[in-house]
């Protein structure tokens, strides 16, 4: 999965579990910046290459979130 997509499918999640979400470029050094949702918060790398599959299950953990919340 791509930065981009990540961040489209951790948005459609917090609109279905009513939580708050922002992603802030402008706070992360060079491509990276910060997602928040809710009271938690993790950085995202850059959006247009590949998560891997370690980091991603360690910002799914940041953010409390499961990959199944990602894909319902």
């Amino acid at each position: 999965m791509r930065g981009d997509e990540f961040l489209r499918k951790v948005k459609r999640a917090a609109d279905r579990m009513g939580l708050s979400y922002e992603f802030d470029q402008t706070r992360g050094k060079g491509s990276h910046g910060t997602l928040r949702l809710g009271g938690r918060k993790t950085i995202v790398k850059d959006r247009k290459k590949e998560i891997g599959e370690g980091l991603l299950a360690a910002m799914l953990k940041q953010l409390g979130l499961t990959k199944r919340d990602l894909n319902d």
